[in-house]
């Protein structure tokens, strides 16, 4: 046999392995509204483990359902995590979605916090960690007693004390769906009101901003996730460390229905192309190794039944004991985001 012959032969065959390797890798694509640099960690655990290969693709909640509409069945996408209940509802009754079925994931997330089965049983989309919605007030000017109720947020009593982000995003709609859940629309309109009326200024900035206007006295009382109150009090910043002296922290409705607890989730999507990856990546998401980064990366409750929290920040907002939090399904929180943007249209809520 020539030596040009040869030669190819051994470019062929280095070729074809190529090839093979290319063919055999491991991948899946990621579309995620979770812009937090902690859970790069979360994304080279589960590649070490697995030899799965992560493309990410990142933009917020409803960037994410855009794009997946217009991609149609062309959407490269496998797996979609979205940092909020009415926006993983809203992928749902989309289409965005294919319900999976996972024993893995069905044992470990409890069902409150995940989507209503199919008529086959399989599931659309399960919460991965949860974040509580909280009331914040300057404990020189507010007493406990006073706003430990979602309730108290709209009483007369706290007229003008109140801060809060626009009632238009996806935290506070999800929080006014869960309240109407518990109150029916009736009521939930008539405390929706109550609030614009208790307003200290105009709904503007994020979560820390609210915060940050109780301690700087252009409010008394504001409404907060939990996550964004446990990075402050993890700073070691000085300007932080003043913010968190100043403040105080209630977990409401402890004597009623509970603490509205939102959540961050995940689904495969609909047209997915390496849907048994994408199904191992959202069980490995509900591991206790995953779990413990999202409780103590980015300060948020492990949706997992029974696992322990050593989060030191978390610990000390609750005092380290437990506390009650809403059983409704999420879902039907989800539901009720149309009659709650209705609903704040007719309060002039802004």
């Amino acid at each position: 046999m020539s030596k040009t012959v040869k030669a190819l032969l051994t470019a062929c065959a280095l070729a074809a392995a190529a090839g093979t390797a290319i063919a055999q890798e491991q991948v899946v694509n990621l579309y995620s509204a979770r812009h937090y640099s902690t859970d790069e960690a979360l994304y080279t655990g589960f590649t070490k483990a697995t030899g799965i290969k992560i493309n990410r693709v990142d933009a917020d909640d409803a960037g994410i359902l855009a794009r997946l509409k217009a991609e149609g069945t062309a959407s490269p996408a496998d797996v979609i995590l979205l940092v909020d209940a009415a926006r993983l509802y809203r992928g749902e009754t989309d289409g965005l979605f294919q319900p999976i079925r996972s024993k893995v994931l069905e044992d470990a997330i409890p069902a409150n916090l995940r989507g209503q089965p199919a008529a086959d049983g399989g599931i659309s989309w399960f919460g991965l960690s949860t974040r509580a919605r909280l009331i914040v007030f300057n404990k020189a000017k507010v007493q406990k007693s006073d706003v430990d109720t979602y309730e108290e947020l709209a009483d007369p009593k706290n007229k003008g004390k109140l801060c809060i982000r626009s009632g238009s995003h996806p935290y506070n709609l999800s929080l006014f769906g869960s309240v109407t859940e518990h109150m029916g629309e009736q009521k939930a309109e008539a405390w929706l009101k109550g609030m614009v009326a208790n307003l200290a200024r105009a709904p503007k900035g994020g979560d820390t901003d609210q915060i940050k206007a109780v301690a700087a006295g252009e409010c008394d009382i504001a409404v907060t996730n939990s996550y964004y109150l446990a990075r402050m009090m993890r700073s070691s910043k000085p300007e932080d460390v003043a913010v968190v002296n100043k403040v105080g922290v209630v977990f409401p409705n402890q004597q009623s229905w509970g603490t509205h607890m939102n959540i961050a989730g995940g689904a495969v999507a609909r047209h997915a192309k390496n849907q048994a990856n994408a199904v191992k990546f959202l069980e490995y998401l509900a591991s206790p190794e995953a779990q413990n980064y999202f409780a103590n990366g980015n300060n948020e409750w492990p949706a997992v039944k029974g696992l322990n929290v050593d989060n030191p920040a978390l610990k000390a907002m609750a005092q380290d004991q437990p506390f009650k939090s809403e059983t409704i399904p999420i879902s039907a929180v989800g539901a009720n985001v149309t009659k709650v943007q209705q609903m704040l249209d007719r309060v002039g809520f802004p």
